[in-house]
């Protein structure tokens, strides 16, 4: 009897260890946009995945932080982002004044948004979310990964062949021995001509967001005085319209998202008071500034209608996290400077290629301390996110998104916008599906596969805002456009500029010609002996596929003509003569020619 006795706690010993060790494919670490979208596309391409948060929320900054009124990526929504969006709206359609149309800001209250994503992940197959889990370690683990995190207050061991860090603050590379960077980068080190001369080790504030509710005229919902509170330091909102302020702050509901500028409740910080052991306090000086704005509303601006809600289930009501906009920056396989924003595509590095994401976000410059360098931005283009920028350097299957990714800091203030970063999200988990797909690692990375798996499902490459994700042609005009064969016009528009295809305009010999003559040894042959004129013709195009692809010109031109309205749904008469539209181009190059099929590294370069 004894004996048995001994041996059932035996195994139940076992059993507990055993239990303390979980093992997964795919971890991501940080629940936030960019984290939810990397872990359900992950597991969307069926691979073994697990999410892991640190508080009681998905979402991260747009919901645990407050940041719900998002403007960026309005004219690129695709992919999961344009999932989670379209929730948002389909919840708020039957409310009246809900603005639905294409472009407009999405708007919404931060416990809605954490529901939807909640619904969203209840619903992936091959995704495990454990939530109230913090980080507390990393480990090399051969090619993959050990990490350590507390769950029901005790540690708890996960082997996973691939880690995402999408915690806000860099917290796993950090962990890992990654080479770190923070604050302005000088002008020497990027060769970026809006750097300043010197670096310094100011980074962007934060704010702690508050929301505020309009509980009605009579109403007093006046807070209690804030510690170390000094009407002074708010006293510039005295000259300000708030009432314009509060426009364009509205929420659903009566509700208002409160992250104002200037002497509001933005908070200075460097990148060592967002350290872990610093945190803390940091934090709860920014809490304190946030409430003490409050306070200043309601008893000096006369606002004693607009209090706290309890959406937050925080002492004070304030969010769990505040919203941050930059911290340190991992050393990556690639660092996307603004160069590759303005002008990608007389770069040596054709990074555009690469991409696995698209923004159209405006770069902030968020500081209130004195002395900041302020950049004169020229207009502002939208624009493809490179895969390098997400791929660690020097580390086996580390991938980094949110305020750790391998950018400049002028390209920083930009790709760390909340939908933004949930459009990358899905990019960096089709990159972690990839190697567990193909049993390799981050060191052989194919663009091209990857990119092919983001467009499966609606994902977006490159940054056309009048080609919508529904357009009949939206994949083949994604991969030409990111060959470089067609390359994207902007169009400014006051401090930004849209990059659009512009499907119905012709296409100009000069254009094409160099691609064509770097991706087909014969091309230059062709050229020579056609001689095409300005504007290239459909039967400039019908004969040089037939010269690259060896169909017989005849029965090609047949074929075409057959199928031009039939097949291709072309609105256009077939007329060998005419000039070829980019739509026209990009459609028959993609099938006949197929140039997204050539392969290319990291930097963009065509490798043979």
């Amino acid at each position: 009897m004894l004996k048995k006795f001994l041996l059932i706690c035996l195994l139940l010993k076992c059993s507990a260890g055993f239990a303390e060790t979980i093992r997964t494919d795919v971890l991501v670490i940080g629940g936030g946009a960019s984290g939810v979208a990397a872990a359900i596309q992950s597991a969307r391409s069926k691979v073994k995945t697990m999410l892991i948060e640190q508080g009681p929320w998905l979402g991260g900054s747009m919901t645990s932080g407050g940041m719900c009124i998002l403007e960026g990526n309005r004219n690129l929504a695709s992919g999961i982002y344009a999932e989670f969006r379209n929730h948002v709206r389909e919840f708020y359609k039957p409310r009246l004044g809900y603005d639905t149309t294409r472009n407009a800001p999405l708007v919404f209250e931060p416990y809605t948004g954490a529901a939807i994503l909640k619904k969203i992940t209840d619903t992936v197959k091959n995704l495990t979310v454990k939530m109230n889990t913090p980080f507390t370690a990393i480990k090399k683990d051969g090619t993959g990964w050990e990490v350590t995190v507390t769950i029901d207050g005790k540690p708890v061991t996960i082997k996973a062949k691939l880690v995402v860090d999408a915690t806000e603050l860099g917290d796993v590379v950090a962990d890992a021995g990654v080479l770190l960077t923070s604050g302005f980068d000088s002008r020497a080190d990027t060769k970026e001509a809006l750097a300043p001369p010197n670096a310094t080790n100011q980074i962007q504030d934060i704010s702690y967001i508050t929301i505020l509710k309009d509980y009605g005229r009579s109403t007093d919902h006046t807070i209690p005085k804030p510690e170390g509170y000094n009407a002074a330091q708010y006293g510039c909102l005295k000259s300000t319209d708030i009432k314009k302020l509060l426009a364009s702050a509205k929420l659903p509901n009566d509700k208002y998202m409160i992250k104002w500028a200037d002497c509001a409740n933005q908070y200075s910080v460097t990148s060592d008071d967002l350290k872990p052991e610093n945190r803390e306090a940091t934090f709860r000086k920014a809490r304190l500034r946030t409430l003490g704005l409050i306070y200043y509303l309601q008893t000096e601006l006369g606002y004693k209608n607009l209090g706290l809600t309890d959406d937050f289930k925080t002492p004070d009501h304030l969010p769990y996290i505040p919203f941050i906009r930059e911290n340190r920056r991992s050393a990556g396989v690639v660092r996307m400077m603004l160069d590759d924003i303005y002008t990608p595509y007389s770069r040596g590095s054709k990074l555009y290629r690469t991409s696995i994401a698209v923004s159209d976000a405006m770069p902030g410059q968020h500081y209130s301390v004195a002395g900041a360098p302020q950049i004169s931005y020229p207009p502002f283009p939208a624009y493809s996110i490179p895969l390098g920028a997400v791929v660690v350097k020097d580390q086996d299957n580390l991938l980094v998104t949110e305020k750790a990714m391998s950018v400049t800091h002028l390209v920083n203030g930009s790709i760390t916008y909340p939908s933004v970063q949930m459009t990358l999200g899905q990019g960096v988990g089709a990159t972690a599906a990839y190697c567990i797909f193909f049993e390799t690692t981050t060191k052989n990375l194919q663009p091209r596969v990857i990119q092919g798996e983001i467009l499966d499902f609606k994902g977006m490459l490159m940054p056309f805002a009048d080609i919508k994700t529904t357009d009949r042609d939206y994949r083949a005009i994604q991969q030409v456009g990111a060959t470089g064969m067609l390359q994207g016009i902007q169009k400014t528009t006051g401090n930004s500029a849209q990059v659009l295809f512009v499907p119905d305009s012709t296409v100009h010999t000069a254009e094409i010609k160099p691609f064509l003559n770097e991706i087909y040894s014969r091309s230059f042959l062709w050229f020579n002996k056609e001689n095409p004129g300005e504007l290239f013709t459909i039967g400039n195009l019908l004969s040089y596929i037939s010269e690259m692809t060896l169909r017989d010109p005849r029965n090609l031109q047949l074929e075409t003509q057959k199928a031009w309205k039939t097949y291709y749904h072309f609105t256009t008469d077939f007329n060998p003569n005419r000039p070829v539209t980019r739509r026209e181009f990009a459609v028959l190059a993609n099938r006949f020619l197929n140039p997204f099929a050539r392969k290319v590294d990291l930097s963009g370069k065509l490798v043979n």
